[in-house]
């Protein structure tokens, strides 16, 4: 089993309240908005929280432009007058979720440290707003926040030594790892609860009563399955990766040095 993680320097509440304290006047003014808006006030910024409002509350099934436009108190009409269709406005909300994961980010010290809290803050986010990181995990926005994000992962590439093509595959790498596993995880969260309970069920029942005679491996750790957690999980997976990037880096950090390959040296 894992370690726990390491906290944050900023969680994603704290986070929240920092910018809810910054600009408040996005908090108290949607439910007025909602019950008819003033021409011309409806912005792309309070589109884009509205939206992610609706699928954290609904989900992805609850989601449509109809219904947003309702929420808002405006036409739907009105939307696409700043995006041009759903889709763009998805985009938005991945950047969004990219935003508010990465907000506060900064290059530290050490580039292992910056890439491993780089995924810690994406995951912690998506499993925040499971509805709208399924949707939008596997998209690439193209927005600020994610052009940022960008840079600070491949400044922490270049850090660890990697150049030019071999520093843009590292950074597709780590990006698309992190993106790939908290997506994944969203998405499962984002399903209804009961064919959650099924699929976890399946660790105490399918798994726990297989034959040792036709599955002896399973068999063997059959009791420990079940104890394995999601966050376990992640976090075995970021040490190898973090592992092997360390091993493969021709700039080692000084403060983890150079690893050998392998949970056991990562998890150490």
């Amino acid at each position: 089993m894992t370690a726990a993680p390491q906290a944050s320097a900023e969680s994603t509440a704290q986070r929240r309240a920092r910018r809810a304290t910054a600009a408040p006047q996005v908090a108290t003014e949607l439910p007025a908005q909602r019950r008819g808006l003033r021409r011309g006030s409806l912005t792309k910024e309070i589109i884009v929280t509205e939206s992610l409002r609706l699928l954290d509350e609904g989900g992805t099934e609850g989601f449509s432009l109809p219904k947003l436009g309702r929420a808002l108190g405006a036409d739907q009409t009105a939307v696409y007058r700043h995006f041009a269709s759903k889709d763009v406005l998805v985009l938005a909300i991945a950047d969004r979720l990219i935003q508010e994961a990465m907000d506060g980010l900064e290059p530290r010290d050490c580039w292992v440290d910056t890439l491993t809290e780089m995924c810690r803050r994406l995951r912690e986010t998506y499993l925040a707003h499971p509805a709208a990181a399924s949707m939008s995990a596997y998209r690439t926005t193209q927005g600020p926040a994610e052009i940022r994000t960008v840079d600070v992962i491949i400044g922490a590439m270049l850090g660890a030594g990697f150049e030019g093509g071999e520093a843009a595959r590292m950074y597709r790498a780590i990006g698309d790892f992190a993106l790939a596993w908290a997506g994944s995880e969203a998405s499962f969260l984002a399903l209804d609860q009961r064919a959650q309970q099924h699929d976890r069920a399946a660790w105490t029942q399918a798994y726990l009563s297989v034959s040792r005679a036709e599955h002896p491996n399973i068999w063997q750790v059959r009791t420990e399955l079940p104890e394995v957690s999601d966050n376990d999980i992640f976090e075995t997976l970021l040490a190898v990766v973090m592992a092997g990037l360390r091993q493969h880096a021709p700039r080692p950090c000084a403060c983890h040095g150079r690893a050998t390959p392998g949970p056991a040296a990562a998890l150490g």
